[in-house]
């Protein structure tokens, strides 16, 4: 057994989910410490196995910005000497291998060595990452990792592309849990439209009301937004606009995503880029074919005619159309469930997670 520890943001997006289902695959053979400012959305606080470290971060008039990365240097440095670890994986380039790799530094002037996993999720390299203020911090934390991985290959190939990398990056795509053995049967005359996102600019999701509106007016069905963001406001204003306000949901923040996803018929995910697309995968698992853009690394789950379509970013029309083409032929509707279905299982953590640990056990 060895003692893991790692370092994510504990919110609803992409990282955090797959830091949070990794570290819980891992307990069942490693003790599993999580470092961050609160717990992640799924840690299991009944595992015996998986700890939780909380980073605070100090309060002064002096900071205009609390001082961060800071605070979580210094508690990784506590939690590796206090629980002896043998090894650090952290998500996300910034503010995260940053920290650790300075962390790193530090326990090495007391004799201790640590390696550092760094795995890339997407925003890190593609947006916040590429900022001239940022963009030489993350070419030294990335360098400086013991081994780094990315979540698709066209996230390897961007990083390679904006950044000055002499690092080896391995591909090691997310993965679901697959909780559902069989594929969920879908017979219901009202058809159910799934979008889940945190609301960010790049999803897009004005697009998405859209590709609705066109859709609604040819075939009965209602929209369900789960998540909460910048442009919540923006997408509640469209819809009254549109004045279909009676077919569209909006559940917020919810850990109910799985009831919803076995009723749904189809999940739009128009975003400007995806990395991997981990929320489209999730909606595969329960064999629901997807609508989404051709751009990032959603392009090796989204088979066109096969698992949905991938459209370029923001061609509402053809969305509309593909959309409409697979909620009217029920056969086409069906086979495309089994295999959206049936590519999901390809990600199931327990095919990931070898991946992992044959990463680990090269570090120890």
């Amino acid at each position: 057994m060895k003692n893991i520890g790692i370092v994510c943001y504990p919110t609803f997006g992409g990282s955090g989910i797959v830091a949070s289902e990794l570290g819980k695959a891992l307990s069942k053979q490693h003790q599993v410490h999580f470092i961050s400012y609160k717990k992640p959305v799924r840690f299991d606080n009944s595992n015996q196995n998986m700890f939780f470290h909380k980073v605070n971060v100090p309060i002064y008039p002096l900071f205009e910005y609390p001082p961060y990365e800071l605070a979580l240097t210094t508690v990784i440095v506590e939690v590796v000497e206090k629980f002896n670890l043998d090894l650090i994986h952290v998500h996300y380039a910034i503010p995260h291998a940053y920290s650790a790799i300075n962390a790193q530094a530090i326990l090495s002037q007391k004799g201790i060595k640590i390696p550092i996993v760094t795995t890339l999720h997407g925003t890190d390299i593609t947006l916040v990452g590429k900022s001239p203020s940022v963009i030489s911090a993350v070419n030294y934390a990335i360098n400086k990792s013991s081994l780094v991985t990315a979540v698709s290959e066209s996230l390897r190939l961007d990083t390679l592309k904006y950044f000055s990398i002499k690092q080896k990056i391995r591909v090691i795509p997310n993965f679901i849990h697959l909780t559902q053995k069989e594929r969920v049967p879908k017979k219901k005359k009202q058809k159910i439209i799934t979008h889940i996102s945190n609301f960010r600019p790049v999803k897009r999701v004005l697009d998405v009301i859209d590709v609705f509106n066109r859709v609604q007016s040819k075939i009965d069905s209602v929209l369900i937004f789960i998540g909460d963001g910048p442009d919540l406001i923006n997408a509640k204003k469209s819809v009254q606009e549109k004045k279909i306000s009676d077919k569209v949901i909006f559940l917020g923040k919810s850990n109910k995503i799985e009831d919803v996803l076995k009723q749904s018929d189809l999940f739009l995910l128009p975003s400007e880029s995806e990395s991997f697309g981990l929320v489209a995968l999730e909606a595969m698992s329960f064999g629901v074919p997807v609508i989404s853009t051709n751009s990032g690394g959603i392009v090796d789950l989204v088979k066109n005619g096969i698992t949905g379509y991938a459209c370029n970013v923001g061609d509402v029309e053809k969305m509309s159309l593909h959309a409409i083409e697979i909620l009217s032929n029920e056969k086409l509707h069906n086979k495309m469930c089994l295999a959206s279905y049936d590519l999901a299982k390809q990600y199931d953590v327990n095919c990931i997670l070898p991946m992992y640990e044959q990463c680990y056990n090269e570090l120890y």
